[in-house]
């Protein structure tokens, strides 16, 4: 039950990143993501981009002073596991590693069994942690902790 005093929340609309240099940081965002840029306010230093529809949800990237230390931070974009399947190899040709959870080189999604949802993880300029993930219709397997792709398929077809 939600308490009277909560508004129930439905999706995220928008998450916030600090990135080192805002102009590399809206080439990589626009050109090797594809993210459509809804606007950049140059004298505060911040660019939003649209994921999915405009109004739909939004992506902020703020340019941070020069610190001594760096922030990592993570984003995970929802995609179709069409595309989720291809993103291996999409972000290898731009010149982007794609990771497991690790933060291993990978040559396939892994999955997260207790959700279970399959991932790409990869860093933007900044280092910044980005995920693609696909939530998967099958059940819950929080015993098989997080597996390869090919791991995944196996251990299903093995229990089918």
């Amino acid at each position: 039950m939600i308490p009277q005093t909560l508004i129930p929340i439905v999706g995220l609309f928008e998450a916030h990143l600090t990135v080192s240099d805002l102009d590399r940081a809206v080439a990589f965002y626009r050109e090797q993501l594809g993210l459509p840029l809804a606007h950049i306010f140059p004298e505060r230093k911040v660019a939003f981009f649209w994921i999915g529809n405009p109004g739909q949800a939004m992506l902020g990237l703020w340019e941070a002073e020069t610190m001594p230390i760096s922030v990592s931070l993570h984003v995970a974009f929802q995609v179709g596991l069409p595309d989720l399947h291809e993103a291996v190899q999409r972000l290898r040709r731009g010149g982007i590693e794609p990771k497991d959870l690790a933060g291993l080189p990978t040559a396939e999604p892994v999955v997260l069994a207790w959700m279970p949802a399959a991932s790409v993880y990869f860093c933007d300029p900044d280092k910044n942690l980005l995920e693609y993930i696909t939530m998967l219709p099958d059940p819950p397997r929080p015993d098989l902790g997080v597996l390869s792709w090919s791991d995944w398929i196996h251990r299903k077809q093995t229990v089918a």
